[in-house]
């Protein structure tokens, strides 16, 4: 799965860029600071990727970093919040906004983005608030539990949240199936294990 992309800004629009890597033009989806961290067309830049996959798309999201990324994942895992949401969200608000937002309670402030209701905002509040003090954003912050992106144990957690499992319960997952297949595991044969983790 693709991870990071470094190239040349080629052209972007108001909610995607093209980043030519080596000839290749990769169209990335980005949030709005995103797209503002990445300067204009013919700047070097790189950017983190989720490969979000649905049954008739896939789709390359990008963000200026990698806390941003873990971020998105975290929003991604609320129900009701799908790849469009949490752009609009990490659009309207830093991490260091949204972390502050998620840890003291503030749904108003999370209802600033764009297609986020009351009742959404509050949701996400809800279910972020516990994990705010450890997630990117927060003052002295310890890993997430998540392997780092772009290795096959970082991939395996992103493709179970991508199939709806929340961001702990793929880690543990996945966590679970590397003790068992050890750290050479093929990435299909990780993520078979750790559906069946997660699901059990």
């Amino acid at each position: 799965m693709i991870a990071k992309l470094t190239g040349t800004l080629d052209e972007s629009g108001p909610d995607w860029a093209v980043i030519d890597v080596s000839g290749v033009g990769y169209l990335v989806h980005c949030s709005a600071k995103t797209l503002a961290a990445l300067g204009i067309a013919g700047d070097r830049v790189t950017i983190h990727t989720e490969l979000q996959v649905s049954e008739n798309d896939m789709r390359l999201i990008g963000f200026a970093s990698g806390a941003e990324r873990e971020w998105f994942r975290l929003l991604t895992g609320v129900q009701g919040v799908g790849s469009k949401v949490a752009l609009a969200i990490l659009s309207a608000l830093s991490i260091e906004e949204l972390q502050r937002a998620c840890a003291g309670g503030d749904a108003a402030m999370v209802a600033r983005a764009n297609g986020v209701g009351p009742k959404l905002a509050s949701r996400i509040v809800n279910e972020l608030k516990d994990r705010a003090g450890a997630l990117p954003g927060a003052p002295g912050a310890p890993a997430l539990a998540a392997a780092p992106g772009g290795s096959a144990s970082g991939d395996a957690v992103s493709a179970l949240q991508n199939l709806g499992f929340k961001p702990q319960v793929a880690a543990d997952a996945v966590a679970r199936a590397l003790d068992e297949l050890g750290e050479a595991a093929e990435l299909n044969v990780l993520i078979r294990v750790a559906l069946k983790r997660a699901a059990g």
